[in-house]
């Protein structure tokens, strides 16, 4: 109809917010190289913080493009490149468009959708300008936040400083300790001492045991299974290298042949529960092993070792 006002899109309404990603720092405490795109979990750092900020209206990564990222993701660089997060959130915030905004670092790995979801809560309930989350010393993390986008603005249009602490830390947001995550939100990987638990190569399997990873199409499917398990590690806080991975999938072989299929991520879980509790994982793969090639048949059902 003409003249008719456009409907606000979903960046726009009440409760919408963008994203803008510093990822065009220097890292000098991490040997100058390009961290955003390391790799954790089989997945660049960038990625797991565009995960978080799923649910942005927009999201605008300061710092060079990069492939991998959901379609849209706007691209700007600070002048000059690596002048630090102020310079770098004056270049970003003018593309915002929504009322609040989520100011992150490229580096967070562990921050999910659910924690920015009660940072916004947390600050909409207090009528506060933003919300920040607090590390275990109570310390906040200013690059782990929501902000409402016009105080911001505000704030910018007044500050002459380099500190994104002078700059926010007046405005006097909610401050957020989430506890309870095997890792906290607020987890950078600012030095490769703080890197989380490194990439392993994939154990090959013992040599009376047939592989039981499928090949996907392209031939990928031992990759791809690799990267789950560091990213699951990752995400519960397991050391990848303590994960028999082997020992489990042939478990799980064993019980769907011998016994039923149903019965083989059922065992496996079990295994994991046995070991939780301080048992030898090798010794109760082997008790269940025995129990599954024992296992009678029944009616309508292969023989045990049977394909």
């Amino acid at each position: 109809m003409a003249g008719a006002p456009e409907a606000p899109d979903a960046a726009e309404a009440a409760d919408g917010f963008d994203a803008v990603v510093l990822a065009g720092g220097r890292a000098r405490r991490f040997g100058g190289g390009d961290k955003p795109g390391a790799e954790v979990g089989g997945r660049p750092l960038i990625t797991w913080v565009a995960g978080a900020a799923a649910r942005a209206g927009r999201l605008v990564v300061v710092g060079p493009p990069r492939t991998g990222l959901p379609d849209g993701a706007t691209f700007v660089r600070e002048d000059p490149p690596g002048a630090g997060p102020v310079p770098a959130l004056r270049t970003g915030l003018p593309l915002a468009r929504a009322p609040w905004l989520a100011l992150l670092a490229a580096d967070l790995p562990f921050l999910r959708p659910a924690h920015l979801d009660r940072l916004l809560d947390e600050a909409r309930r207090a009528g506060a300008p933003g919300a920040v989350l607090v590390d275990g010393d109570g310390r906040e993390q200013w690059l782990a936040g929501c902000w409402r986008t016009g105080a911001l603005r505000a704030a910018l249009d007044g500050y002459g400083g380099a500190s994104l602490r002078g700059l926010l830390g007046p405005l006097g947001p909610v401050r957020v300790a989430l506890a309870g995550d095997v890792r906290p939100p607020w987890y950078d990987c600012d030095t490769p001492r703080r890197w989380p638990a490194p990439r392993t190569s994939p154990r090959g399997p013992a040599p009376d045991r047939a592989r039981v990873v499928p090949a996907t199409a392209n031939g990928e499917g031992d990759d791809v299974l690799e990267e789950w398990i560091e990213a699951a590690c990752l995400e519960l806080g397991l050391d990848r290298a303590e994960i028999d991975r082997d020992l489990v999938l042939d478990l799980a072989r064993d019980v769907a042949h011998g016994v039923a299929r149903p019965g083989a991520p059922l065992t496996a879980f079990l295994l994991g529960l046995a070991v939780g509790r301080g048992a030898a994982a090798r010794d109760a793969a082997a008790r269940l092993t025995e129990m599954a090639e024992a296992w009678p048949d029944r009616p309508g059902q292969a023989p045990a070792g049977g394909g």
